[in-house]
């Protein structure tokens, strides 16, 4: 099974700024990662028919782009 491909995050000083104040808010260290997502983009019926099959089978499902 394929897994997202991830990296550091480019942030702007905008985005730096809103991350330092929630690691303040949390009083915990965040670190911002950018992924290259492997998952599948489903329109809203495919969703709907991922989602029914997931409550029938009670497991969770993932799409995944086809070559990944």
């Amino acid at each position: 099974m394929a897994a997202p491909k991830s990296k550091y995050a480019s942030l702007n000083k905008d985005g730096i700024t809103k991350l330092q104040e929630l690691e303040k808010e949390l009083g915990k260290i965040v670190i911002a990662y950018e992924n290259e997502s492997v998952y599948a983009d489903l329109n809203q019926d495919q969703l709907r028919r991922m989602q029914e099959l997931e409550r029938e089978l009670g497991v969770i499902l993932i799409a995944y782009k086809p070559g990944l």
